[in-house]
């Protein structure tokens, strides 16, 4: 490997610690990201374009669960981290990490508008000697496809110039068994220097590097994660629903399987499929595969399956309100039990409360949510018809107004004993009563 004045330079930097990075986008991915930087030893900047998120930050407030406060005025208090709207701060940052979203668009094609404006941000200030690294879920070839491509407008050269990696986050909200810093994580650059500069950066901050042969591979590796997990979750949904016609309980059946110590791993039904990733990335490599004409069918059927939850969910509580109590769901009033995409966190995205809510105004009943972690639902792509409604307090004498409740979320904070007691009707998605022992008529599993 022949070394560039660009990359000698960085590489003294990174060794000593005096290199600077920028984290652009301060969410679930960016803010840990950013706290474990700092926590290496590296001043770290962080960038985002909402002026809430800084506002915050400066008062050392957090507004994610694997950030406290205390990691936050800590990294303050040793001059390692900074927070800002300015991008103009890029320039003097060694080390750039990209950390926005990758949504979908309505049709499922990739979005990747924040990625390209943030790269043409990066590119109004590239110089020499920086290594920026896209850590964003994408499609195989977007690093080099797209990011590289923006930045190489500049007329500065990646590899000899500047340098890029990619490395995918692997962040789960909630789980306090893993932080940034005890994941393995997967590298790649684009080039030999590119790579080694990716290995001293990540290695410097986290336990355990991955590296692979290329940033392509890198991308294929989060999408291979996220599309495991979401064919399984799919398969499991539909053996629910067959399960169920047959009057045999799923997650009995999983719980005996799941005793066999070799060739199973246990997997779970719900309402359907949340967060920043399951539900998403499988469709970025549906998209790519159309240019090589090659189908997709295993990964859309398990997209398929899981979106056509919420909907099996209302069908079964329509047909409960039914036979339990007599009544049309038009004439109902239900309340949704948590509104965030898994227990104990108040993340919200692609949540599918969300859509339960909706079809439940669809079928023309009163709907109402509670959850303890989402005191409101804010603003969102998809439901803004939702923004503005807020939590029910679960209180006995106003539970006893709705005529069923719908768990979504089985948060561990949860009085379910009283509800068990005072709710006419209970439809259980998440198998949390059965759990606690309370296997009572007026509760149904769906």
């Amino acid at each position: 490997m022949t070394e560039t004045r660009s990359f000698t330079a960085l590489s003294a930097k990174l060794d000593n610690r005096s290199a600077r990075a920028g984290v652009i986008g301060l969410g679930y991915v960016g803010l840990p990201l950013a706290m474990a930087i700092a926590r290496a030893g590296f001043a770290v900047v962080g960038f985002d374009v909402d002026p809430k998120k800084i506002e915050a930050l400066e008062a050392h407030t957090s507004y994610i669960d694997a950030v406290s406060k205390e990691d936050i005025a800590d990294a303050v208090s040793a001059g390692r981290f900074t927070a800002t709207t300015d991008f103009a701060a890029l320039a003097d940052c060694d080390v750039i990490v990209i950390c926005v979203p990758t949504p979908l668009t309505k049709h499922r094609d990739p979005d990747l508008s924040f990625v390209e404006a943030t790269a043409t941000a990066i590119a109004e200030r590239l110089r020499p000697g920086q290594l920026v690294v896209l850590e964003s879920t994408t499609y195989p070839g977007t690093t080099d496809g797209v990011v590289k491509i923006i930045l190489e407008k500049t007329g500065l050269q990646a590899g000899s110039d500047f340098f890029l990696g990619f490395s995918p986050e692997r962040e789960d909200p909630g789980n306090r068994d893993f932080r940034t810093a005890t994941i393995p994580k997967v590298i790649a650059g684009d080039g030999e220097q590119a790579l080694a500069l990716m290995t001293a950066f990540y290695g410097a901050v986290v336990d355990t590097i991955v590296p692979v042969s290329s940033t392509a591979t890198a991308e294929a590796v989060k999408l291979t994660e996220n599309i495991f997990r979401s064919v399984n979750i799919a398969l499991v949904n539909e053996l629910k629903t067959v399960y169920a016609a047959m009057g045999i309980d799923v997650w009995e059946v999983i719980d005996a399987a799941k005793t066999k110590p070799f060739g199973y791993m246990p997997f779970y039904p719900g309402p359907g499929l949340g967060g920043h990733c399951i539900p998403i990335d499988p469709f970025y490599l549906t998209w790519k595969s159309r240019e090589f004409e090659l189908p997709t069918r295993f990964i859309e059927l398990a997209g398929e399956i899981n979106s056509a939850m919420p909907r099996y969910v209302i069908s079964k509580l329509a047909e409960a309100l039914d036979v339990k109590l007599g009544k049309a769901l038009s004439r109902s009033k239900v309340l949704v039990l948590g509104l965030a995409y898994k227990k104990n966190v108040a993340d919200i995205r692609e949540s599918p409360s969300l859509r339960l809510i909706e079809l439940l105004h669809e079928r023309g009943a009163s709907a109402d949510y509670s959850d303890p972690f989402v005191p409101q639902i804010p603003k969102t792509r998809e439901y803004q018809a939702l923004m503005g409604m807020r939590s029910i307090e679960l209180r006995q004498e106003l539970l006893a107004d709705y005529d069923a409740v719908l768990v979504a979320t089985d948060h561990d904070d949860i009085d379910y004993k009283m509800i068990a007691a005072v709710a006419p009707l209970v439809v259980d998605t998440r198998n949390v009563f059965a759990k606690l022992g309370l296997n009572l008529p007026h509760i149904v599993k769906a």
